[in-house]
């Protein structure tokens, strides 16, 4: 009889854990294939063994079969462009999802906090008005920008009070206020070409991706990720409100003001990169967490994986659809996830 719980425990949990690699792996694989074949779509006759081929023979591990122009547009063109798009995408959602938890807000994104409309300015102030005499990037614009929004959100939230929703109230107060500091510079010292330029890229854009950007927005997710991850459990907590937090042993504010400026980093980082693209951190959380569950060791890598595979497609879908013409991919992420949106709230109201 002694022996029948200790056998039972092993045979229980390696099949859980067996399911959990499977489900990992074939998340992994779903996302190498979806990179590599929406780098074959487009005017370019190429093929997935194609693709595999030109990044072994650029990574030195064999000899590439392409024509050297359509060898540029796989190595040059298509894959860093699709690689940013599964970067931001994986960011973007990552955001959204903490924010979301930090908060106890399910409309929270990065837009929410103005931190996207503070990064926006900056590029925008960079680009148009050439603010650094050309020593500071866009990149380097959209990051000022967005730590100015951010210590905007947080000092108006302190002298309110300090409360989740004061932080939200005082997020959206920047959102408006940057957006139209970023209209009235466009309308007020941008030509007509730059301006035409400007809007595009706050749409969102992919299309000037290059190898840079793609090891920047890398660098910085790969570093933000895993101190979202070391604060899983307390953003599980938090789930239960601050003072339950504070109650298990999370110092609330530590962990809050952390949180925040981690996703506000990563997020002026990727705004800065491929523009201000929305409903990426408000949808993904939502259908990740309906097939992970709550608990956000495992809902942080499925929200990065559920949101890189989704703005590959988008993007893929965006630069084709009206092909030679090119729609700003977070038109696209709107027109897909407003739908998806309403549908998620439409499912969610009978479980309340």
């Amino acid at each position: 009889m002694s022996d029948v719980p200790t056998a039972a425990v092993p045979s229980a949990a390696v099949p859980v854990a067996l399911r959990r690699a499977l489900l990992w792996a074939a998340g992994l694989a779903l996302l190498c294939g979806s990179v590599a074949v929406a780098i074959t779509i487009g005017p370019a006759d190429i093929a997935v063994g194609d693709v595999w081929a030109t990044v072994a023979a650029h990574l030195g591990w064999g000899r590439g079969r392409l024509s050297p122009i359509r060898d540029g547009i796989v190595w040059n063109l298509r894959l860093p462009r699709t690689l940013l798009a599964a970067v931001c995408g994986a960011g973007l959602a990552v955001c959204g999802a903490v924010m979301q938890s930090l908060l106890r807000n399910p409309l929270a994104d990065p837009f929410v906090l103005g931190v996207s409309s503070g990064a926006s300015t900056g590029a925008v102030v960079v680009v148009v008005l050439g603010a650094g005499g050309g020593a500071v990037s866009v990149s380097g614009g959209a990051f000022v920008g967005a730590v100015v929004s951010f210590a905007l959100v947080l000092l108006l939230s302190h002298s309110l009070g300090g409360t989740t929703d004061r932080v939200v109230l005082a997020g959206v107060a920047a959102m408006q206020l940057f957006s139209a500091v970023t209209s009235f510079v466009v309308m007020t010292a941008a030509d007509a070409e730059t301006t035409r330029g400007v809007l595009f890229w706050l749409l969102g854009s992919l299309g000037g991706a290059d190898w840079t950007d793609v090891g920047l927005c890398l660098a910085v997710l790969a570093a933000a990720l895993p101190v979202c991850l070391v604060y899983a459990r307390a953003l599980d907590a938090f789930a239960f409100g601050q003072d339950a937090a504070a109650a298990l042993g999370v110092r609330v504010a530590r962990t809050r003001l952390v949180l925040l400026c981690v996703t506000a980093l990563l997020t002026a980082v990727l705004v800065g990169s491929a523009g201000a693209i929305g409903f990426v951190g408000l949808v993904l959380p939502h259908a990740a967490r309906a097939l992970t569950g709550p608990g956000h060791t495992r809902l942080l890598p499925a929200t990065a994986l559920a949101g890189a595979v989704f703005l590959v497609w988008v993007d893929t879908l965006a630069r084709t659809l009206l092909d030679p013409q090119e729609v700003p991919v977070g038109v696209m992420t709107s027109l897909i996830g407003v739908p998806a949106f309403v549908l998620i709230l439409y499912r969610g109201r009978d479980t309340r």
